[in-house]
């Protein structure tokens, strides 16, 4: 007979499946995993101080690097706890794009955590599909914020700009055709409203192509099926939000159960599953495609019909468009002031929290009446989820932490702050 020893071996960070930035510790009896240490820290970018050192409204964009996959729903949590702070509350057009991106940004963390989390456990086709998907939405953010990921679209009253009547084309290059290229500028020929359209209609084919891949696939259910299980008890008990928390039967969305926005103006359904496996939490994410699909489809119609601004005309707090700014005075110190000070904001604190793509996403704000917030905590739903991976990998096999790692979905912008 050999003899199994007992080993530590370390996992990451610099391992694929890591994430990066990941290193876990693990204590091993042969292959079976009797204890799980993650160690954090190693992207720490002390977003919260940073925050507390700058006015108000240019700590935006910080909330986009935090979960980089979840750009805007970030900005969300921030820009309504300075909201709650003012007492103001933006147009009813701005709360429509916002949710619109919300979702927007809930199908592009999905997209990649799907194309990931089966790359980790060995199928490699899906990301390639995911991709395709992705680059599209991609587009759209680029164009109302004139960046792919880093928006900082969502201001304090509102949003930066209305949405673009057009949409950027691909143009004829030596590596395409012009009936390629005349193909792919099909669906932008119109406003952005229409391109989003176009993608609303054919994106459910696109969910079941992706399902046609894994939800039946005989290696991927052996990989996931009573995988990282979690009871409904516990999951409550380990402060699990998002798909975590609802893969494991329990019906809790932010959305639903506390609105904002305009979520209480729209229809969709909460995805919950039965198991608690990283299968059922699996099938909850593919079910949020479909519904943050049929949510971004009846934004559409409502900003369609209703055309209106998209920003406070407050001048305190919001900034005067620039055609004024370059030809009135008071707008120009307006501008000026507000770029430079900010504004101040009254005393007090709030707890504003979003439904993101991984979870509850939270900011703790207090003010002590300054242009600088005194305090910033951002509440991480990765940060949740990454502390209970001792509990979920003891007793699983090696291979099964990647599947575990996956299923959590974490990104160490918003875990390392």
């Amino acid at each position: 007979m050999s003899e199994i020893q007992n080993f530590t071996l370390n996992f990451g960070p610099q391992h694929p499946a890591a994430h990066g930035v990941l290193r876990l510790i693990l204590e091993m009896d042969g292959e079976v995993i009797q204890k799980a240490d993650p160690h954090i820290g190693l992207l720490h970018r002390a977003t919260e101080k940073l925050a507390e050192s700058k006015p108000f409204n240019h700590s935006i964009g910080y909330m986009d690097r935090l979960d980089y996959m979840s750009m805007m729903c970030n900005e969300h949590a921030y820009v309504r706890a300075i909201e709650n702070l003012l007492g103001i509350r933006p147009p009813e057009r701005a709360e429509y794009i916002r949710v619109m991106f919300d979702e927007i940004t809930r199908i592009l963390n999905h997209l990649l955590w799907i194309g990931s989390h089966a790359l980790d456990v060995g199928a490699m086709t899906v990301f390639l599909y995911a991709f395709r998907e992705r680059e599209d939405l991609m587009d759209c953010y680029e164009a109302v914020s004139g960046t792919r990921m880093h928006a900082t679209y969502y201001r304090p009253g509102g949003v930066y700009r209305d949405l673009p009547d057009t949409m950027p084309r691909y143009q004829p290059s030596r590596g395409r055709s012009d009936k390629d290229t005349a193909r792919r500028n099909e669906a932008r020929m119109g406003s952005m409203l229409d391109f989003i359209q176009d993608f609303t209609e054919r994106f459910p084919a696109c969910v079941d192509e992706y399902e046609t891949l894994l939800t039946e696939n005989r290696i991927w259910k052996q990989r996931t099926v009573n995988i990282g299980v979690v009871t409904p008890e516990r999951a409550l008990q380990l402060g699990f939000t998002g798909p975590m928390l609802r893969g494991s039967g329990i019906e809790w969305d932010l959305r639903k159960k506390q609105p904002y926005a305009a979520y209480d103006k729209v229809q969709f359904d909460i995805p919950v599953g039965v198991n608690g496996d990283c299968y059922d939490r699996y099938l909850c994410r593919v079910e949020e495609f479909r519904q943050s699909n049929q949510i971004i489809r009846q934004c559409v119609n409502w900003l369609r019909a209703n055309p209106g601004p998209v920003m406070l005309d407050d001048h305190k707090v919001t900034p005067p468009r620039r055609s004024e700014m370059k030809s009135d005075m008071e707008s120009l110190i307006h501008h000026f002031k507000l770029f430079t000070e900010g504004y101040c904001v009254p005393e007090g604190e709030t707890y504003a929290a979003v439904e993101a793509p991984k979870g509850e996403f939270g900011i703790w704000l207090v003010s002590d009446g300054a242009n600088k917030p005194y305090r910033v905590k951002c509440r991480a739903p990765g940060f949740a989820h990454l502390s209970a991976m001792d509990e979920l990998v003891r007793g699983h096999m090696l291979a099964d932490v990647v599947a575990i790692i996956g299923t959590m979905d974490i990104v160490f912008g918003e875990i390392d702050r």
